[in-house]
């Protein structure tokens, strides 16, 4: 059974395709329309095989790189990022109640809006106290500087 040039370059696609659901980058979508592409010059147009590289080499790279950042912002959506620090800074000014005891030197537990957040202070804080939330004391938002009321 022989092939023809526009069935292989079509199922190269299928097989870029399959790659990118597997591994996926959002890159090798791009390969498989530079695929498809080729597949629909060589079934217009009989061209040599280096024409078809070149044809599916300039698709694939012209798509990649007009289309990617565009395409990511599109499906990829808001990062978490931007939800998170929302959520944690909207703690800031608000009372809390000390769950684990909290040391200078030790990390304890807060309780405030029906979550648990780590915590910590300048001074020693006994387990059931209320407290004051005055800011994020980590990169990742998921710890708090706290003072006793």
């Amino acid at each position: 059974m022989i092939l023809s040039p526009s069935l292989i370059w079509f199922l190269v696609g299928v097989a870029f395709l399959i790659a990118e659901l597997i591994i996926p980058a959002f890159i090798l979508i791009f390969f498989t329309a530079g695929c498809w592409i080729a597949a629909i010059f060589v079934w217009l147009i009989d061209i040599e095989l280096t024409k078809q590289i070149l044809v599916f080499l300039v698709s694939s790279l012209f798509l990649l790189f007009t289309l990617r950042k565009y395409s990511l912002n599109i499906f990829r959506g808001k990062t978490q990022d931007e939800i998170d620090d929302h959520y944690s800074d909207s703690k800031i000014g608000k009372t809390a109640i000390v769950t684990k005891n909290i040391t200078p030197n030790k990390l304890g537990e807060i309780k405030v809006m029906g979550s648990f957040w780590r915590a910590t202070a300048n001074e020693e804080i006994e387990e059931g106290r209320s407290v004051l939330i005055e800011k994020r004391d980590s990169e990742d938002g998921l710890t708090l500087k706290v003072k006793p009321i």
